[in-house]
């Protein structure tokens, strides 16, 4: 007779590890990476007031040349609102949806990452180059992450046992 195991022990199987790994749902770890993007998004903007000259700007009513209005507020708000949808997304849309949505905006965000350092100075170049890097390969994780979303495959129906533990064989079987 079969020892009857959870779902748990079958879909993660055991390992030579003594710490225990069990798999996360792709909408889970999408909604992770898209997370980790945002606190990026937030500390490379927030560490950039430390620039001499940019508080002095923002006051001026300028950022990046841009002048600070109702515009540019309103477009900064929706630059960084799609990535905080996509958290709350991840988690709740239909698998098909959830992956094209993830495959476009991850693509169309990557160009949005880098446009970061145009008119940059070259002394902030390190600075730059590892927060757009950083952003890039979590874009990139985004990508791989819905492009190999798992399929569901057809599983071949269970044989019937019989009291004995034998399969029940169908005619055509025996």
């Amino acid at each position: 007779m079969r020892t009857p195991q959870s779902p748990t022990t079958m879909k993660n199987p055991p390992s030579e590890s003594p710490l225990e790994h069990l798999r996360m749902p792709v909408q889970a770890t999408l909604a992770a990476a898209w997370t980790s993007v945002m606190f990026l998004y937030i500390y490379v903007d927030y560490l950039a007031l430390y620039k001499p000259g940019v508080v002095d700007d923002i006051l001026a009513g300028v950022v990046h040349e841009f002048d600070t209005g109702p515009v540019f507020l309103a477009l900064g708000l929706s630059l960084m609102a799609i990535p905080s949808l996509m958290i709350l997304l991840s988690m709740t849309l239909p698998a098909r949806a959830n992956r094209t949505l993830n495959l476009v905006v991850a693509t169309l965000f990557i160009p949005v990452s880098i446009y970061n350092a145009d008119g940059e100075s070259w002394a902030y170049s390190y600075f730059y180059g590892l927060s757009i890097g950083l952003e890039v390969l979590i874009l990139a994780f985004i990508l791989r992450t819905a492009w190999t979303w798992p399929r569901r495959t057809a599983s071949p129906a269970p044989l019937a046992v019989s009291v004995e533990g034998e399969p029940v064989r169908t005619p055509r079987q025996a």
